[in-house]
Order: C-alpha cells, then structure tokens, then sequence
C-alpha cells in the first residue's frame, strides 16, 4: 500500500485547520489504497521518511523562512534519507503573515538536494486562513494521495 508521509508544523488553529483540509482531500471520494501517516514535523525521524512513497510538507512562513521545527525535520532526515528517498513526489504548503519567498526557495533547496520530485507546484498563501485557502489545501493532499494511487 503506497504511504504519504504529512510532516507539519501547525501551531496555530489556522495552519490546524489547513491540515485538517489536506487530509481530508487525502481521503476525497475515489481514493483509495493509500496509507496516509501525519507527524509533526519536531516528531519526524527517518524511520518515518524511508518507508514513505511521497511526501506533504506543512509550514508557516516564521521570519521570512520555513518554521524551526521543518527546518529540525530536515536536519534530523537529511543525511540518512540521501539516496534512499531520491525520486520520490513531494508537495508542500506555505502560510505567511506577508511574505513566503524565503520559505519556498529553502524547502526547494533542500528538496533538490535530497532529489525529491516536485508533484504539484507549492501552495503559497498570505493573510488570514480562509475557505479559498483551506480548498487550495484539500486539492493538495488529493492531487498527492491520487498520484499514489497511480504509481
């Protein structure tokens, strides 16, 4: 059974309630057969990441880069995961108050670096968490969870 790894850092009821909209679009009618395994990303280790066939990254846009916890996700998974998750698909949703550059440019760095494909663009929002948002999410971790089921 295909496995999605959702590592996030959600601590806001905003950021939780983008989660709860990607993992219902995870689970949307017609998908089927995917193993779905949420982790906070202070949590991850690469025990969780080598098994997984593809990966949903979660993060608020803190200083104009990712949030500390992603970035200790990367550093605990980084080195271990080189090779062994290469290839793999891997989508990724930013909030920020004003800006998300600086996070998308590190998770695309680091996602390079570790050879992950990008399976969807980044879903990049600004401003207080809305239902046009929270739907932007759901077609997220839908689109990811239905090319599992391709694969």
């Amino acid at each position: 059974m295909p496995r999605l790894l959702v590592v996030h850092h959600s601590p806001s009821e905003g950021l939780q309630s983008l989660l709860g909209a990607a993992l219902d679009g995870t689970a949307a009618e017609g998908i089927v057969g995917i193993e779905v395994r949420v982790v906070g990303a202070l949590d991850a280790s690469p025990s969780d990441v080598a098994p997984a066939d593809a990966f949903l990254l979660a993060t608020p846009a803190n200083l104009g880069y990712i949030s500390g916890a992603l970035k200790h996700f990367f550093d605990v998974v980084y080195n271990p995961s080189l090779g062994v998750t290469k290839g793999r698909p891997f989508g990724a949703w930013i909030h920020g108050e004003s800006d998300t550059t600086g996070a998308a440019l590190a998770i695309e760095k680091i996602t390079t670096g570790l050879e992950w494909r990008l399976a969807q663009p980044f879903v990049e929002m600004i401003g207080p968490v809305d239902d046009e948002m929270r739907e932007r999410v759901w077609e997220l971790g839908a689109a990811l969870a239905a090319g599992l089921m391709e694969s």
